[in-house]
């Protein structure tokens, strides 16, 4: 396994990969890597040729007052994870490098990235889709690679590469979980033994939506209801948002169905922690 900090020579692989007729896939990631990212690679082991995971702690998708500067960060352990599922290259660029003092360059996908995380997080996913852009321009992936945890960064990432006629092919992979239920993430280091604990009440308040719309539950402000009953019982937990939206448009719904997605912002302590699900998925 390689390790490419250059982008020019990130580039000049990926062209001679590309002109050999070979596939190459791309898992980008912030880095701090656990079960969740290695089942991307995985999968992207077995779709390409060259499979590239980029690790880079992206500044311009962090606001005033978010943790960029403590984001967990471990290359070491990166490298490992890498390695056993199968990548071929670590791209690590500079932020100096992709973020020369000269630049002036964003990518900004409109209607899609106002609500749920965009509606408090100004400017996050413009951030998101500008480093993909450039990331996509540098490794020049056939496939890409995504997690449904961050299911509104991958439904930017669509809209993006559909708009801009990109010829990458965007795969989404279901969301890992620890055997407790909550949702793998790097911020979950961020966690307290007892806040731990507590951060239960995210994949608690999804089974109880699905559970209530199995049994027939259909209004969203009655399934809206159930989850922030379960959220409450974590002393700690401050609810962003709860909502019920299109999973394809992330448009507002009043009544649910198999396909719609039901997205989840709640803080614990002092970490803000995402999850969400399709009401119908198995």
């Amino acid at each position: 396994m390689k390790i490419i900090e250059s982008i020019q020579d990130m580039q000049t692989l990926a062209a001679d990969f590309r002109r050999s007729g070979k596939k190459i896939g791309l898992v980008p990631t912030m880095g701090f890597l656990h079960e969740g990212h290695a089942s991307l690679m995985r999968e992207g082991r077995k779709r390409s040729d060259l499979l590239v995971t980029s690790i880079f702690v992206n500044p311009t998708q962090f606001g005033a007052g978010e943790d960029f500067e403590t984001y967990p960060r471990d290359l070491d352990r990166d490298t490992k994870v890498a390695a056993a599922a199968g990548v071929d290259v670590i791209f690590l660029p500079k932020a100096s490098a992709m973020y020369p003092r000269s630049y002036q360059t964003y990518v900004n996908v409109e209607k899609i990235t106002l609500p749920l995380c965009g509606a408090n997080r100004p400017g996050h996913f413009r951030g998101v889709s500008t480093v993909v852009c450039k990331l996509f321009n540098i490794v020049m992936p056939d496939v890409a690679l995504f997690g449904k945890k961050d299911f509104q960064q991958l439904a930017v990432i669509r809209q993006m590469v559909a708009d801009l006629n990109m010829s990458v092919e965007i795969i989404g992979m279901p969301i890992v979980r620890e055997a407790d239920g909550l949702a793998m993430s790097s911020r979950n280091a961020y966690l307290s033994a007892r806040e731990r604990i507590e951060a239960l009440c995210l994949s608690e308040a999804i089974r109880s939506a699905r559970a209530a719309y199995g049994k027939g539950t259909t209004q969203v402000e009655a399934l809206r209801e159930v989850v922030r009953a379960s959220l409450d019982k974590a002393p700690s937990a401050v609810i962003d948002y709860v909502e019920f939206r299109n999973s394809t448009t992330l448009e507002e719904v009043t009544s649910a169905g198999d396909s719609t997605l039901l997205a989840l912002a709640v803080k614990i302590g002092k970490t803000r922690l995402i999850d969400n699900t399709l009401l119908g998925e198995e």
